[in-house]
């Protein structure tokens, strides 16, 4: 019997190791995509690639680890968002509100964040290589 009971724990443990987990919630994800807005949704580690979400509120929404490479956020509006570990590469970021957002760990390589509003947002560990940041008050090194 127990055994069997370490062959089936073990069976689940590699099942999961697998198996993509989708943490977001498929109707705040449906929500965003039909209207661009979704304060407050969970839409950890989806994959918004390529989205066209132009103006969307995302507001204190939850986007850790979430796929957003080359999508267009223009205008956007991601104050308190968490984007912590989300991959933003090549987007189209301008514009966008990110104030008191969490891109802690975050890939931001070759977006475009022109005036881009980041009072009190977290960048640690956030990759801005070839990222454009005129106007936007974030500073690389230097004084």
């Amino acid at each position: 019997m127990k055994t069997l009971i370490a062959y089936a724990v073990g069976l689940v443990t590699a099942m999961s190791l697998v198996t993509p987990l989708r943490a977001e919630n498929p109707a705040d994800l449906k929500r965003l995509l039909e209207t661009r807005e979704c304060a407050g949704c969970n839409l950890a580690g989806a994959d918004l690639s390529e989205t066209y979400l132009l103006g969307a509120d995302l507001r204190d929404a939850n986007l850790r680890g979430a796929n957003l490479a080359k999508a267009n956020l223009e205008g956007a509006d991601l104050t308190g968002a968490n984007l912590q570990g989300a991959n933003l590469t090549g987007a189209f970021a301008s514009n966008v509100v990110l104030d008191y957002a969490n891109l802690r760990d975050s890939s931001l390589v070759n977006a475009n964040l022109s005036h881009a509003m980041t009072a009190g947002a977290i960048l640690t560990g956030a990759d801005v290589r070839g990222a454009s940041l005129f106007g936007s008050g974030i500073g690389i090194g230097g004084d």
